[in-house]
């Protein structure tokens, strides 16, 4: 081909061939030989592609072919598996009916049986009746007769001449030659004296022989066979047990003798089963194990439960506050009844103690011996910072912009302030070193630094309040991350890590009347657990009465603490555990996995009400005072169509009344922290102090909230009444020691301003408000009534009040 192409070529440029050099032509030489071997290789690769494809349209083909096969292989076994189950099916459906039928069947025969052999006890009565009635007619009154007693009468002397040995045919017959004058069921009419033993004749003989019938020829008079050696008594049990007498053999006709025709094996057999029937069932029947299972079994809300009886409400003083109700009390006199003048005295005491142990530790710190005006001022502080909120103490005494404040560096340098804070102290040190040594023993005491401000404090709370019926139990969480083992974590708590306090508090207002801080596990207390003894721990029931009622969540809940409850006259209601030791563990018609929200199931164990309820998801409670359902209902929202909607949800007693007073404990948890005084520290007895203050000012709040229930607009709020308390407390410092007694309530009805002066404290007119004007407001109020009214030239609500009253 190049050749042919390369004589043109140089015809037309003018090449002859002596221009064309070795060297040219072995260049163009190994061009060709180059060019070829791609050629070459380019038809090799191009042969070998086409050889692959050819190979992979064969498997493809193959796999095709292989994948139809397999796939009519799959659809006969389908075919023939579907066969085979509809084969399956109708065998277990004949064998089921051919069953049915062989059991139906037995059960006809079972009847028959029952029916013949019953014919067949009848007849031997009969039998037996006949032979002793003409018998006793025929035979003639003799003196050493004597009437026997009846196989069926009420006498405990009954079964005397009645043998339970049937084996021997004979015995068998004298049995009944001697029952045969006088066996007689209590329908008969025999008449014969039972426990007469005169060996007269009887006068029941005389009228029978006499009431023969006249076609019958005279009966020649048989001789009595002769007395027998009594039969031992059975027991009185089995006397009971007999309640018919033994059969008597079946005669052809009603002359034969039983010496004659011996009762066959086959009729004494059924006679004695007639005699002592058998007992099916497991020795219960049948009528009393179905109730017990319906009884037993989960009920529908439907069927209708019946409530327990109420118990009284005999509380040992009237619920509420138990201090002069009459008298005005201020913040700082209801705050001075938790932290007492004995108590103060006790902390400066241990705290001017710790402070000289400190300094002969050889610390350098200014101490002079804390006074009761310095420990007020010091609480003042303290309350302040829940108020007012900074990180750090020294914050408060700062000049400069935005911490410029004026208190508390008018009232106590911060000097003072950190040494009396480092210094505190609630326990006597040298009894702490004691305390110490007793370290790993039984007699060492975790919580002895605030033994003497905890145990006051406990006292204070259960003295000056009673609790209203309904009360609950639940932990309450104080911050801390000290290296201390009293410290525990509770995940489900927003504060997850501090020390665990068990309070009972007041569900309706929330006053916290007893607590105890748990210490943790020890090996020197042994007994029941923590769930049960915290309860009766905290329910001192010669303080508390009778009739209350108790509400606390599934780790306290237990039918045996419940029980316990109630044979001490004190209702429990709580969610429960369903693996608690008690609960019933049935499953008949239990509460279905997809059940709709407001499904429930109730059962009743004595007087123990369990009930599982289906709200977002299944919640389970125990009660020893609802019924299961009176027809509550509740409003929860549903998303149905990407829309919102209110649903109405029925919903048990037991729920609705737990989810109003369960809230006791978070109701005072809430209102603590609002304004805490709680600080980090590096004593762990110090976040007891900070935290027993907060238990102090609370409950004095809500005693305060009590005492004007009946006036609310006399009554402070949270905020007012810690800011009231502050001021009393910076000015009980200027004179410590001041008649700390309330003051007696004002006897006549007065106009007296709210506040200093007419223009502060004004407040909205009582009657001016309830004649529908919320606008006016008055700075004067009645000092005994304590109802704010106006008192100026134009209206005077003062004088109309107290004249409509």
């Amino acid at each position: 081909m190049s050749s042919l192409n390369s004589a043109p070529v140089k015809e037309e440029v003018g090449w002859t061939e002596k221009h064309v050099s070795g060297q040219h032509g072995e260049k163009d030489e190994r061009h060709r030989a180059v060019k070829r071997k791609r050629n070459a290789v380019r038809i090799k690769t191009e042969k070998d592609y086409e050889l692959i494809t050819v190979k992979k349209e064969e498997n493809v083909k193959e796999e095709n072919e292989e994948f139809k096969v397999n796939a009519e292989d799959c659809s006969v076994k389908k075919e023939k598996d579907k066969f085979d189950d509809v084969t399956v099916k109708e065998e277990r459906t004949h064998f089921r009916v051919k069953e049915e039928e062989d059991n139906a069947q037995v059960d006809e025969e079972f009847v028959m049986v029952k029916k013949q052999i019953e014919s067949e006890d009848l007849t031997i009565l009969s039998s037996r009746k006949k032979r002793s009635a003409k018998e006793a007619l025929a035979r003639q009154p003799d003196e050493s007769w004597t009437t026997s007693v009846p196989a069926d009468s009420d006498s405990d002397d009954e079964d005397l001449l009645l043998r339970e040995d049937k084996s021997d045919s004979d015995n068998i017959n004298e049995d009944y030659r001697i029952q045969s004058p006088t066996v007689a069921s209590k329908g008969d009419d025999y008449s014969g004296d039972e426990s007469s033993t005169s060996a007269a004749p009887q006068p029941q003989l005389d009228r029978s022989t006499e009431a023969q019938p006249e076609h019958l020829p005279p009966q020649p008079q048989r001789p009595l066979p002769p007395a027998e050696t009594p039969l031992p008594q059975p027991g009185r049990s089995a006397r009971r047990h007999r309640s018919a007498p033994l059969p008597q053999p079946r005669f052809s006709s009603d002359t034969d003798s039983p010496e004659e025709r011996p009762e066959p094996e086959r009729k004494r057999k059924a006679s004695s089963k007639s005699a002592h029937p058998r007992k099916r069932g497991g020795g219960r029947p049948q009528r009393v194990r179905e109730e017990e299972e319906e009884e037993e079994m989960w009920h529908n809300r439907e069927e209708q439960d019946e409530r327990p009886d109420p118990i009284r409400f005999l509380p040992i003083r009237p619920p509420g506050p138990t201090i002069n109700r009459t008298a005005s009390w201020s913040p700082l006199q209801l705050f001075q009844l938790f932290f007492s003048t004995s108590v103060l005295r006790t902390i400066i005491a241990n705290t001017n103690r710790n402070a000289a142990k400190r300094l002969r530790s050889g610390l350098k710190f200014t101490w002079v011996p804390l006074t009761m005006k310095e420990l007020y001022i010091f609480l003042a502080i303290v309350l302040y910072s829940g108020l007012v909120s900074v990180h750090e103490w020294g914050t408060y005494w700062r000049k400069n912009h935005p911490y410029n404040f004026r208190f508390p560096a008018d009232s106590m340098t911060r000097n003072r302030f950190e040494a009396i804070m480092w210094s505190l102290h609630l326990s006597n040190p040298d009894e702490d070193e004691d305390n110490n040594s007793k370290k790993g023993t039984a007699g060492y005491d975790r919580l002895f630094k605030i033994k003497p401000l905890y145990t006051e404090m406990t006292n204070a709370c259960k003295s000056h309040f009673q609790p209203y019926k309904n009360i609950a139990i639940d932990e309450r969480m104080v911050g801390s991350k000290a290296r201390i083992t009293t410290k525990q974590y509770m995940k489900a708590k927003p504060i997850k890590w501090g020390y665990k306090l068990i309070v009972l508090a007041d569900s309706q207002t929330g006053y916290t009347w007893n607590f105890f801080v748990y210490e943790g596990k020890s090996v020197f207390t042994p007994g029941k657990e923590l769930s049960y003894t915290s309860v009766m721990d905290l329910m001192p029931f010669p303080l508390l009465g009778r009739g209350y009622t108790l509400f606390v969540d599934n780790f306290y809940s237990s039918p045996a603490l419940f029980e316990e409850l109630h044979r001490r006259n004190t209702g429990a209601c709580g969610t429960v555990r369903t693996n608690r030791i008690g609960f019933v563990d049935n499953k008949r018609n239990n509460l279905p996995k997809n059940a709709e929200q407001g499904d429930l199931r109730w059962m009743r164990k004595d007087i123990l009400l369990f009930i599982k309820w289906m709200d977002t998801r299944e919640v389970t409670m125990c009660s020893s005072v609802h019924a299961a359902f009176s027809g509550k209902t509740v409003n929860r929202k549903v998303k149905k169509g990407g829309v919102w909607q209110t649903k109405t949800v029925p919903i048990p007693d037991a729920v609705a009344d737990y989810n109003q007073n369960m809230g006791g404990v978070a109701l005072s948890d809430a209102l603590i922290g609002y304004y805490s005084v709680h600080h980090k520290t590096t004593k762990w007895y110090k976040t007891f102090f900070f935290h027993f203050i907060d238990i102090a000012v609370v409950n004095s709040f809500l005693l305060h909230k009590e005492l004007h229930k009946n006036n609310p607009t006399m009554s402070y709020t949270q905020k007012k009444f810690r800011e009231k308390l502050l001021v009393e407390m910076l000015n009980f410092a200027k004179d410590p020691e001041p008649n700390t007694s309330p003051q007696p309530a004002p006897k006549s009805c007065m106009p007296e301003y709210i506040g200093n002066d007419a223009t502060k404290d004004r407040k909205h007119c009582k009657r001016c408000l309830n004649a529908g004007n919320s606008k006016v407001k008055t700075p004067v109020h009645c000092r005994k009534c304590r109802v704010p009214l106006c008192l100026t030239s134009q209206r005077n609500c003062f004088r109309d009040w107290h004249d409509s009253m």
